[in-house]
């Protein structure tokens, strides 16, 4: 399992975000060289976990619980056949594009140590937007993305330092809970049957997941 990019995104201006600026960084391209990686800080105020890379829209993006986001290239090949294009590292949005690992079945809380120093902890799986949407520039996108549930991870930080293209990924923690990211995203999507079983996962949870979840079983309670 390894690193096959590492990708930043720089701020751009586009017709189709709802971010009042106009501007997205999702176009994200490979660096060369190392690039830093630490804790941003709480969603509002941090934005990404990954120097030089551009969060626009800190209502909904980065902080610390998307610090940074995963995506298996073995999905974006699996999108390049049934879309018929060719798709880039880092056209996805993501930060890191991974090799010989199962992004979208990682276990919520599960740990990975990238290169010598940075540990990473799977939050929760990516819900896909209109920004998403315009610019991949395929219609009925996020029907689409939300019905394959591939939906790659957003890791929190645990111990900063310099990642790069090639370094190797070592799980190091695996819970034994059983709630993978992508059952969280069909949980907060289309499967809100599936809440009260992330519970299971508890502070490793994104804290917007989570406090969905604790709400949904109270509500059933009562």
């Amino acid at each position: 399992m390894k690193l096959l990019s590492v990708n930043l995104g720089r701020p751009r201006p586009v017709p189709y975000t709802s971010q009042p600026d106009g501007l997205t960084g999702i176009d994200k391209r490979p660096a060369e060289g190392p690039v830093r990686v630490a804790a941003p800080g709480p969603r509002g105020a941090g934005a990404s976990g990954l120097a030089g890379d551009a969060v626009c829209d800190t209502r909904y993006h980065g902080g610390d619980d998307q610090a940074v986001y995963a995506f298996a290239r073995e999905d974006l090949d699996d999108w390049e056949r049934e879309l018929g294009r060719p798709l880039a590292n880092g056209c996805f949005g993501e930060n890191l594009t991974t090799d010989g690992l199962d992004v979208s079945g990682a276990l919520i809380g599960e740990r990975w140590r990238i290169g010598s120093a940075v540990v990473l902890e799977v939050t929760s799986g990516r819900i896909p937007c209109k920004t998403f949407q315009g610019h991949l520039g395929e219609r009925g996108w996020v029907r689409r993305f939300t019905q394959k549930g591939a939906t790659g991870a957003y890791l929190r930080v645990i111990a900063p330092g310099e990642i790069r293209a090639g370094d190797p990924v070592e799980i190091v923690h695996r819970p034994d809970h059983g709630v993978t990211a992508a059952m969280q995203f069909r949980a907060v999507t289309t499967e809100r049957e599936l809440l009260p079983r992330l519970l299971a996962a508890g502070e490793a949870l994104h804290a917007q997941t989570l406090a969905k979840a604790r709400k949904y079983v109270t509500e059933q309670r009562g």
